[in-house]
């Protein structure tokens, strides 16, 4: 059984990403194990960490998610391991999980340094499980070109299998392999693939709005896994609204006031995929009927129109499983742009 461990040199590079990606191109009977939760949420009355409960959902796979990972807390993980009791658990783990797999797929903490004072950084973990380490690095071109310079002068990888990195969210593939491809294979490291930037990929669903903003979900629920590509804040009159050329772009969800009736009549009569009710204020019931008919979801929170849309500007578009057009786009991707023979064999 061959083993790879997927970390980044930095928070919200995309490693959870190419693991789907990965694993759905691959097509191959796999384990997955992450040894260091880092997003933690609370479910069936446990704390689970959101990227293990992804992939296992996406996939199908047998294992509980609290059995995949040590845990969350560096203090309790400090308290109940040492560094023996760490590599002896991860190695049980891995065993376990991996049997009868032909891949085993072990995803870092938030960035690699995540976890050095329990013994749970990426290098460390992949060299207790004996597998091959790929990094992940994105943003703009200079970032990246920084990044790997570092992770090259200044990262220990002694005595770790480090097989390259794998550049992620790339906005000019062209322009940086005419100016950093070259630098980075002198100064000795592989590039496993370069996946371009996809604006697809920052998109999510209604769900996921709705799960996030602890939204009351009142009607469409059929519309829940409509994919958000705009969103429009009707805080201005109906006629200014229905003349401004945001509100008419597809795939738009509304956030207004509840009370604001013509505004949700309007947004249900155009290409909407939800609707945000915000000050815990309930339209008429044939309004509540009439997105129910064109399956528009019509979430319902307390806050207020600014302070939701605060809480959106600010959230991390995380995958969800019922967000198939994201999966199947990470598949292709990573079928065209990474080098499929070299990982895991």
């Amino acid at each position: 059984m061959n083993r790879i461990v997927i970390s980044s040199l930095r928070e919200g590079a995309g490693k959870t990403s190419i693991i789907v990606g990965l694993m759905s191109a691959l097509k191959k009977n796999f384990g997955y194990i992450k040894p260091f939760g880092d997003r933690l949420i609370y479910k069936r009355k446990r704390n689970w960490d959101y990227d293990s409960n992804l992939i296992i959902d996406i996939f199908g796979l047998s294992e509980d998610p609290e059995s995949i990972t040590l845990g969350f807390d560096h203090a309790k993980l400090k308290y109940v391991y040492d560094e023996e009791g760490v590599r002896n658990t991860l190695v049980k783990i891995a065993e376990n999980v991996g049997r009868e797999k032909d891949l085993l797929v072990i995803e870092g903490g938030k960035d690699i340094t995540y976890g050095s004072s329990l013994h749970l950084d990426s290098i460390s973990v992949a060299k207790y499980l004996k597998g091959a380490l790929y990094v992940v690095v994105s943003g703009d071109s200079d970032t990246i070109i920084d990044d790997i310079t570092y992770l090259k002068e200044y990262v220990n990888m002694s005595g770790c299998d480090f097989r390259g990195v794998l550049i992620n969210k790339l906005k000019d593939i062209d322009e940086f392999e005419d100016i950093y491809i070259k630098d980075i294979r002198d100064i000795g490291v592989p590039v496993a693939g370069i996946i371009p930037f996809k604006e697809q990929l920052t998109h999510f669903t209604v769900s996921y709005l709705a799960e996030k903003l602890y939204a009351k979900v009142i009607a469409g629920e059929a519309g829940l896994g409509n994919i958000v590509k705009n969103i429009f804040v009707g805080a201005m009159s109906t006629d200014e609204t229905m003349r401004n050329p945001l509100f008419n772009k597809d795939n738009k969800f509304l956030i207004t006031s509840g009370d604001r009736n013509d505004m949700i009549l309007a947004a249900l009569e155009s290409e909407t995929v939800g609707i945000l009710l915000t000050n815990n204020i309930l339209p008429p019931s044939t309004i509540i009927s009439r997105a129910a008919e064109r399956r528009v979801p019509l979430l319902l929170v307390t806050s207020d129109t600014y302070q939701v849309t605060r809480q959106i500007d600010g959230m991390e578009a995380l995958l969800t499983k019922d967000n198939q057009e994201r999966i199947r786009l990470l598949a292709q991707l990573t079928e065209k742009y990474i080098n499929l023979d070299t990982i895991g064999a």
